[in-house]
């Protein structure tokens, strides 16, 4: 059994803790929240043995070895680092960190340790995405790669009343590109690389964050468009285009229909079966890492992790977007 703590109460956590509990070697044994109050409630709700406020003494506890961190971006890194410092693996959400020299210290606190750290882009590791990666072949050269999450944010209507919600506040690491951007950035790092070149351009909110933007990342024998947001949604499948045919998948976050569309018309469907909450695979691919003693994902490893975050920096370098993290 994998023992794990639990860092951050909400609903991706949750969610989390609904796949991780179908691999049967999970064990959820802690959680750290701020509050006594709010850890107790959730680790009742969960069957939680042990609650921590303190995060040295949540590092430092013997009842688990793995956490996952799903809190504000600006906290990975000192929450992660603290834990690696103690021996712990850590399965840490997207994005790992506010910037790159933070994803940095992380990579070096993990090797140093000799732990294991997994960016939890889950994207990456559901059946369909890799049947994209075994089919690339048969569309030729790629031209271009279109990767769209737009997703008006349940958020955004307190923030239009004059609220300051954290995912539109620059104390947390948050906006459009940090929670959304990352979805269609990973898997076009994990398929082709790190890119050339990075223009960007953003739609600024007055709380210093941005609501929504555009990428155009250049390769040497392609192109990749990026359009995000949390203030509008959007309904554009993905693609992938190449001289001999197309790629089209459903949802970049989590593709569940995947077509090659031909140049002379014929249609391969690509589609396989996946669980409907696709969190069951980076937990189960985290998992399954930590029992055979690798300390790096060959998919979300080290260094796309690093591309990554050095692409959103540049991005927000371009846009004027500045976090106290930075």
């Amino acid at each position: 059994m994998i023992r794990f703590g639990i860092i951050g109460t909400n609903w991706i956590t949750e969610d989390f803790i609904n796949a991780a509990r179908r691999i049967g070697d999970f064990e959820l044994t802690a959680v750290y929240s701020r509050t006594e109050a709010t850890g107790r409630q959730y680790a009742d709700k969960h069957g939680i043995a042990h609650v921590y406020t303190d995060l040295e003494q949540f590092a430092s506890s013997s009842e688990f070895d793995a956490v996952y961190i799903a809190s504000p971006n600006s906290l990975h890194a000192d929450q992660a680092v603290a834990c690696m410092n103690k021996g712990k693996h850590v399965l840490c959400e997207k994005p790992l960190a506010s910037n790159a020299q933070e994803v940095r210290r992380m990579t070096e606190a993990a090797k140093g340790n000799g732990v294991l750290l997994m960016e939890a882009m889950k994207s990456t590791f559901t059946p369909n995405f890799q049947a994209i990666r075994d089919n690339l072949h048969k569309i030729g050269t790629v031209r271009r790669y279109f990767g769209s999450y737009c997703q008006y944010s349940s958020r955004y209507d307190l923030y239009k009343r004059g609220e300051l919600p954290n995912a539109f506040n620059p104390q947390f690491s948050n906006g459009a590109l940090m929670d959304l951007g990352v979805y269609c950035i990973y898997p076009l790092v994990v398929l082709f690389g790190e890119p050339e070149s990075v223009q960007a351009s953003a739609f600024m909110l007055d709380s210093g964050v941005d609501g929504a933007g555009s990428l155009l990342l250049g390769y040497k024998e392609m192109d990749a468009v990026i359009h995000y947001s949390k203030i509008v949604d959007s309904y554009t499948s993905a693609e992938i285009q190449g001289e001999n045919g197309t790629i089209v998948f459903d949802k970049i976050s989590r593709p569940d229909k995947v077509q090659i569309r031909y140049r002379d018309g014929s249609v391969e469907d690509l589609t396989k079966p996946q669980e409907d909450n696709a969190i069951y695979y980076e937990a189960l691919e985290f998992i399954e890492l930590v029992k055979s003693g690798s300390k790096e994902s060959v998919v979300n490893s080290h260094a796309n992790s690093m591309k990554v975050i050095e692409i959103m920096d540049e991005a927000r370098k371009q846009m004027g977007i500045v976090y106290p993290a930075d």
